[in-house]
């Protein structure tokens, strides 16, 4: 073993597919990529994310209290990047990279049709955002794409780095 710079570890626990998290706040909507997310509980499903102060999304998060959260396909990792890359602030996101929004059922925030599965979402704890940044979603409804079979997600490593997830194992478990 070797020592590790502290200012990668997130590379080493990076927690699961880069997202776009989508708001829409002034009759204005946006996407912004977002990998600092994690499940925080099953029932009701609630994700906790990171959504820097800086980014253009957190104003229309905060005041609106909803997001959906579009899960793309490897198919997507350049645009993705390429959202990343941008900022709301200058240019309409979906015109700009060819996506197309979709009306939610329950929030005001658009999903992607492109994206082979959606979360509509809520604000459901603010408590740690003055400090860290971290909102808790409360997931309201799923959708999920039939005619996006097997979809491999895209993992960011830092720096221009990123992993497609790869085959799937099945392995006996207690869980369901």
């Amino acid at each position: 073993m070797r020592t590790f710079p502290l200012s990668r570890v997130y590379q080493l626990l990076e927690p699961g597919p880069v997202v776009l998290l989508t708001t829409a706040h002034k009759g204005r909507a946006n996407a912004m990529t977002l990998s600092w997310h994690m499940m925080v509980e099953f029932e009701p499903p609630l994700v906790a994310c990171v959504v820097s102060d800086a980014n253009f999304s957190f104003a229309a998060l905060r005041a609106t209290g909803e997001c959906v959260i579009a899960i793309p396909a490897r198919k997507l990792a350049a645009i993705v990047v390429n959202i990343g890359n941008a900022s709301g602030r200058d240019v309409d996101k979906f015109t700009e990279f060819g996506l197309t929004p979709a009306p939610a059922a329950q929030v005001t925030a658009p999903l992607i049709t492109e994206c082979f599965a959606n979360l509509e979402c809520r604000v459901r704890d603010t408590r740690l955002v003055p400090k860290y940044n971290l909102f808790i979603l409360e997931v309201l409804k799923a959708w999920r794409d039939p005619a996006q079979k097997r979809p491999r997600t895209i993992h960011h490593q830092g720096y221009g780095t990123f992993v497609v997830d790869g085959p799937t194992i099945k392995l006996k478990s207690k869980m369901r």
